[in-house]
């Protein structure tokens, strides 16, 4: 079985130099549109402490903390993202290198946990809202933007494209597909929207 998340290291940490420059769509032009989102999303959400996880090179998070005050943290494979990430010296932001489906953080950290267009880099997609939930207080919101499609185009995808990419994708997701994954992890759907194109948000509550 291949190993997605050294593909993903792997393809980000060659990306990370020019990823904010490059806005394309096979650099950071999907990442941006789902951020904005995720940050209009919070703007009047009062909240004390946030995960970003799949933070690249902390776009996000540079967003947010304009907006708001507040302890960030943010998590990522890639430790070259990560380097670009702490370049920017954001205020109240901590970056820690690390996995999805292996928080290293206690349970009931954290009053939001976010997630950008990375949740299809994860093999194992269930471990990652799993680990969401846990760390998110009662109450906390977890908020998932991605791109990706379901019914036969999700299937060739899955099934074939991604099986033969060496970029780390691997698992395709639509929007209802996504609500019911949270759903089954524990949380109450509360948004699911459609942004641009494939692009989509979903919000759970714990």
């Amino acid at each position: 079985m291949k190993d997605y998340e050294a593909l993903s290291r792997k393809h980000f940490d060659r990306q990370a130099a020019e990823y904010d420059q490059r806005d394309t769509y096979y650099y950071s032009r999907n990442g941006k549109i789902s951020c904005r989102d995720i940050a209009s999303l919070l703007r009047h959400h009062p909240y004390r402490t946030l995960l970003d996880v799949g933070c690249g090179t902390g776009f996000l998070l540079e967003l947010l903390s304009a907006q708001r005050s507040a302890e960030y943290h943010g998590l990522d494979l890639s430790e070259e993202m990560l380097r670009m990430a702490e370049k920017k010296q954001i205020p109240g932001v901590s970056f820690t290198a690390g996995s999805a489906e292996e928080l290293p953080f206690a349970s009931e950290t954290f009053d939001v946990v976010t997630c950008s267009q990375s949740f299809h880099h994860y093999p194992h997609p269930e471990k990652a809202m799993a680990e969401a939930f846990r760390v998110l207080k009662p109450g906390g919101l977890y908020i998932l933007s991605d791109t990706g499609i379901g019914g036969v185009g999700g299937w060739i995808d899955n099934h074939i494209l991604f099986r033969l990419s060496t970029s780390g994708d691997c698992h395709t997701e639509n929007r209802k597909g996504i609500a019911r994954g949270m759903e089954r992890a524990g949380f109450t759907v509360t948004d699911s929207r459609q942004i641009k194109g494939f692009i989509y948000t979903v919000t759970g509550r714990k």
